[in-house]
């Protein structure tokens, strides 16, 4: 039996007023039998909690009675920046902690703010992956969120794009990040012998935790820079990511219907340089504008999603790209110039 099961039981009928067993023990994860027991153990350390039978019944503390036993503990603190993000808090394995630092919080406050606070978590939820996505796998996120507030050195096998695709690093996790729905840790980066890499002496390097194929929390401390800002440093990796990602353009036209298609087939910075470069519509309706694209396949591929309602006008190898695609196209469809 928890002493701190009971706490919450406590704490649980101090924040929500009556409750049946049935609704304790779906709160806490419990069995209904338990949820009495530790009702009765309530009662018997002298908590003055009430039974109230028949329908719409259910315990509930003797009017005027407070606890003030609600401080947290080191693991409720560290999980009190996700209790408006369950979902994030149960990847990284605080799923309780915040369950509970919750409960403290609503029972500390005056029965008014505390009604205001309940009403205004019936009306916001939060849901961070983005559409036709299906979830990530991240199991040692949790390991990599106890390294970074330990301090402590990961020893991880690591799948990334360029070869050779496996690597072994040694990381040094700075802090993570969730990305529309996607972790990212931020470490400084030795590899497997223990060298640091390039990334390593200027800059720490950004790994998808989806990516990890195999991970091993050392005894090893480390310090992490006391001028290094997470929310800095993401910023930069950002806009160096989009700098490095965009290393063409092209020169395209859009129907009406095409335009406002757009933000729903390209990325956002194709979106913006539409409407930064568009010409004055003519008398068909169509624009001309300049993009900006990361290759001949790659743009050929996002701006087919537009069907008709896109001509490419230049460079004239993305032009050929999207008239062979569309030529191979008719031909698995057993469609000829001749119809």
């Amino acid at each position: 039996m928890s002493a701190g099961r009971l706490l919450s039981v406590l704490l649980l009928l101090q924040s929500r007023g009556r409750m049946s067993a049935r609704a304790i023990a779906e709160e806490l994860g419990v069995s209904v039998r338990t949820a009495y027991r530790d009702v009765e153990r309530l009662q018997g350390a002298g908590v003055p909690v009430c039974a109230e039978p028949g329908r719409g019944g259910g315990y509930r503390l003797l009017d005027g009675y407070r606890t003030r036993l609600t401080g947290m503990t080191q693991g409720e603190a560290r999980a009190l920046l996700f209790a408006g993000l369950p979902d994030a808090a149960a990847d990284l394995g605080l799923a309780a902690e915040v369950s509970a630092a919750r409960l403290k919080l609503l029972a500390a406050l005056p029965a008014g703010a505390r009604e205001e606070a309940a009403r205004t978590a019936t009306v916001f939820h939060v849901d961070a992956p983005g559409w036709y996505r299906e979830p990530e796998q991240t199991p040692y996120l949790s390991l990599f969120a106890d390294a970074t507030l330990t301090r402590r050195v990961v020893e991880a096998r690591y799948r990334r794009w360029r070869a050779p695709q496996e690597v072994s690093r040694r990381l040094r996790p700075y802090g993570l990040v969730l990305k529309s729905g996607v972790w990212y840790v931020v470490a400084a980066t030795e590899d497997g012998t223990g060298t640091a890499t390039a990334t390593a002496t200027a800059t720490p390097a950004t790994y998808r935790v989806a990516q990890v194929l195999d991970a091993t929390l050392s005894d090893e401390r480390f310090d992490r820079p006391g001028d290094f800002e997470l929310g800095a440093y993401w910023a930069s990796y950002l806009a160096d990511f989009a700098a490095r990602r965009y290393t063409g353009t092209a020169t395209i036209r859009l129907s009406p219907r095409g335009r406002r298609r757009l933000p729903d087939n390209v990325a956002p910075e194709v979106v913006r340089a539409v409407d930064a470069t568009a010409t004055a519509a003519g008398a068909d309706g169509w624009v001309e504008a300049v993009v900006p694209t990361e290759s001949a396949a790659h743009a050929c591929g996002e701006l087919l999603r537009l069907g008709t309602d896109v001509e490419v006008l230049a460079p004239a190898a993305l032009r050929r790209a999207m008239a062979d695609t569309v030529g191979a196209l008719a031909r698995a469809y057993g469609v000829t110039d001749g119809g």
